[in-house]
Parts: structure tokens; C-alpha cells; sequence
């Protein structure tokens, strides 16, 4: 009982953690004003056109991404609607604790700074196990199903999703570009380096075994190809055939 309540707080712990990392690394892109991630392009983009803040447009399109988990056959858990609640709270809150910096090296690592933190809040609160968010779970799903590596259905997501907020007039700018393609390496090069005793029993468990298929699926065909090559090598040539003597 007493493990049992442990990993239940530890879980819960990881997520919410996750979770307000997560929103503050938007709030901290914002501020830096080097340019938005790709959904945050297309939250300010709604919010444009609706005068939502960036956080409510960001529940809404939780809620609308929930419904592509239809055909993939996704779970929704606990941990996928606080992602929708936390996220939308943090980033409006972590507005108004940051403010602006005028120093360049400030601003660009404050968006540097950003990125990484939000690929480590990713890894931490889907790692939770207790359900990921609208848009990770989007990730996943099409990563379960199509067998493709996290790098490139994450990255696919995002360039899309940028290309959308970019025609509702989002602020597309270095910063931008910098996480569309710096977020998918950074959060496949978090779930690497984690011991896989933890991803087996982790949100990410299902990511951990398309990969070591994808890597058993190689190393057979690898197999066959040397044993084959092997084969091909053993085999003598007609002049090394001798005829069988007879008496």
C-alpha cells in the first residue's frame, strides 16, 4: 500500500511539475520575443481573430486536438486534462511574473532556455503515465501506429501547425524556426538517455516498444543479409568442382 501511494505521488509530482514547466517555457518564449513555437503561432493567430488570450486559445485547441484521438484509438487520462487546465493557467500566469528583457544574449537565452525546457517538461509529464496531453498524445499515437521515429512525427506536427498560425497572422521569427526543428532531437534525446527501466512502466512505454521492434525488425534483416552474403561466399565455383574419381 505504502509503494503504491509512493508511485502515485511521484507520478503525480512529475506531472504537474511537467505540466507548469511546460507553460512557463511558453510564457518564456513569449517574453523573449524572438518569435512563438509553432502552436503558440497558431493559439496567438486564433486569438487574433477571437481575443482569447493565448492561454484560453490553447485549452480550446486541446480540446478540439482530443477529438483526432478518435482514430487512433488514444485513452484520455487525468493527466490529459490537467494538461489542458495547468497549461492554460501557467502561461497566463508566467506572463505576468515576466517581463520583457531589452539585452539580446538575455533574450536569446531565455528562448534557448525555453526550448529545452519545454522538451524536458514533455518527456516529464507524459513520463507520468497518466495520460498525455491533446498534442503529445497526437505524437504518440501516430509514432505507435506508424512506426516512424519521435524526431519526425514530432517535427511533421509542428511545421504544419506553424504553417496554419502563420496564415491567422501569428508572429513567426527565429525563435520559431528554432523550435519547430530543435523540439523533436531534444525530446527523442531526453527519452534516449532515460533508463528504459523507466520508460517501460512510463507514459513513454509505448514509444520504447515500437523502438525496440523497429530495432529488432533491423537487426533480423541484417542478420539475413550477412547470412546470405555468408551463403553467396561458400559456394564453390564450377572450376573448383572436381569430378569424383572412379576406379
Amino acid at each position: 500500500m505504502t509503494g503504491t501511494l509512493l508511485r502515485g505521488s511521484l507520478r503525480g509530482t512529475a506531472l504537474l511539475v511537467g505540466l507548469a514547466g511546460y507553460g512557463f517555457s511558453m510564457a518564456m518564449m513569449v517574453r523573449a520575443g524572438l518569435g512563438l513555437d509553432p502552436w503558440d503561432v497558431f493559439h496567438q493567430g486564433l486569438a487574433l481573430h477571437t481575443g482569447m488570450t493565448i492561454g484560453v486559445a490553447s485549452a480550446v485547441v486541446g480540446v478540439v486536438v482530443l477529438l483526432a484521438w478518435i482514430p487512433l484509438r488514444n485513452r484520455p487520462g487525468i493527466g490529459t486534462i490537467a494538461n489542458v487546465v495547468v497549461i492554460a493557467i501557467t502561461v497566463d500566469v508566467g506572463m505576468l511574473l515576466m517581463e520583457q528583457p531589452t539585452s539580446m544574449p538575455v533574450r536569446i537565452a531565455m528562448m534557448v532556455g525555453a526550448v529545452v525546457l519545454n522538451a524536458f517538461s514533455t518527456v516529464l509529464y507524459v513520463g507520468a503515465g497518466l495520460g498525455p496531453g491533446p498534442r503529445d498524445g497526437l505524437m504518440t499515437g501516430l509514432v505507435v501506429r506508424t512506426g516512424l521515429s519521435v524526431r519526425l512525427v514530432r517535427t511533421s506536427i509542428e511545421a504544419t501547425v506553424l504553417a496554419l498560425g502563420w496564415l491567422l497572422g501569428g508572429t513567426v521569427g527565429v525563435g520559431t524556426v528554432l523550435y519547430a526543428f530543435g523540439i523533436g532531437p531534444l525530446v527523442q534525446f531526453f527519452v534516449r538517455i532515460t533508463p528504459k527501466r523507466v520508460l517501460v512502466v512510463s507514459g513513454w512505454a509505448p514509444v520504447a516498444e515500437a523502438r525496440d521492434l523497429g530495432a529488432q525488425t533491423v537487426a533480423g534483416r541484417t542478420g539475413a543479409r550477412r547470412n546470405r552474403f555468408t551463403t553467396m561466399r561458400r559456394c564453390q565455383s564450377p572450376k573448383e568442382i572436381q569430378p569424383t574419381p572412379t576406379c
